[in-house]
C-alpha cells in the first residue's frame, strides 16, 4: 500500500533562536580540506596524496539531550511517578528505559492555533477538540498539539510562542491510556515568560512547569519542538519517535515522522 511519510522534527542548527540563549547548541563544521592535513599525517603522506586534498566531513556538537526535536524520559519530569498507582511513588524511567512500543503509535493532532500565546489548556479545550474531529482516544494513541509556536521556529519570539498544556489536560489525557504526547512548541507547558507573570500575580508557584509535573501522578512522555504539525490531518496516521539511546538520560533526540498510507 503506498504511503507518506511526513517529517515532523526541527533541523539541529546553530545560530537560530531555538532555545534561550544559554542552552543554545553549538555546531562546528569541519570540512573535506579541513581535516585532510591531519589524516595525511597520521598516515605519513602528503595531503596531496588524497584524492583531490580531500579526506571527511565531520561534525563537532555542543547539545544537550534537549536541543532539537526530542522526547523527554519521566525522569525529566521528577524524581519520581505513578504516585497515583504506587504509595510514595516509583523510580522515575530514564531515556534508555521508556518502552520503544510506546514511540510507535496511532497519532491524533489537537489544533490549537487559535490559543492565544501563554495559554493553558484545560480537559475541556482537550476534549472540545476531540468531538470536533470526531475522534475518541485509544490507549498508547499519541497526542501531538500544533499550537502558533510551529510557525515561529528559529525566531526571536520562538520560545514565547504558542498554548501550553496545563496539568488537569495532561492528566485527562494520560487517564485515557496515552503515554506519549507531543507539541511544537519550545515547552509542553506555557511558555515560562508568561508562567513567570501568572505565579508574580497569584503567588502560585505550582503554575510552574504543571503538564511537566502531571507525570509525578502517571508516568508519561513528551516530544518537544515538533515541526510541519500543520500539515497532518486530525487522525489516521502513525508516528514513529523512536529515542536515541542516552544511557540514563532525560530525554533523547529523534528524528521523529508521521506515516499515512494513501
Amino acid at each position: 500500500m503506498p504511503r507518506r511519510i511526513i517529517d515532523i522534527s526541527v533541523s539541529l542548527k546553530a545560530g537560530i533562536a531555538s532555545d534561550p540563549p544559554h542552552m543554545l547548541p553549538e555546531i562546528e563544521y569541519v570540512d573535506h580540506h579541513m581535516s585532510a592535513p591531519e589524516m595525511a599525517g597520521y598516515m605519513g603522506v602528503p595531503v596531496s596524496a588524497l584524492p583531490e586534498g580531500e579526506y571527511a566531513a565531520i561534525e563537532r556538537v555542543r547539545i544537550s539531550t534537549h536541543n532539537g526535536t526530542h522526547l523527554d524520559a519521566p525522569y525529566h519530569f521528577f524524581s519520581r511517578m505513578n504516585e497515583r498507582f504506587t504509595p510514595g511513588g516509583e523510580p522515575s524511567w530514564r531515556i534508555d528505559e521508556v518502552p520503544l512500543d510506546w514511540c510507535f503509535q496511532p497519532g491524533v493532532k489537537l489544533d490549537f492555533r487559535d490559543k492565544p500565546d501563554g495559554y493553558v489548556c484545560t480537559p475541556e479545550d482537550v476534549q472540545r477538540e476531540l468531538e470536533r474531529i470526531g475522534h475518541v482516544l485509544k490507549p498508547l494513541e499519541i497526542v501531538l498539539v500544533n499550537t502558533r509556536a510551529g510557525s515561529r521556529y528559529g525566531e526571536a519570539d520562538y520560545i514565547d510562542s504558542g498554548c501550553g498544556m496545563g496539568k488537569a489536560a495532561t492528566l485527562w489525557l494520560l487517564e485515557q491510556g496515552v503515554r506519549v504526547t507531543g507539541t511544537d512548541g519550545w515547552s509542553w507547558d506555557a511558555p515560562f515568560s508568561h508562567t513567570k507573570r501568572r505565579v508574580a500575580e497569584t503567588g502560585d508557584a505550582g503554575l510552574i512547569w504543571e503538564g511537566h509535573r502531571a507525570g509525578r501522578e502517571i508516568g508519561y512522555c513528551h516530544l518537544e519542538k515538533l515541526a510541519n504539525l500543520d500539515q497532518l490531518p486530525p487522525d489516521g496516521f502513525l508516528v514513529a519517535c523512536f529515542p536515541v539511546k542516552v544511557h540514563r538520560g532525560s530525554a533523547g533526540w529523534t528524528r521523529a515522522v508521521a506515516i499515512l498510507e494513501e
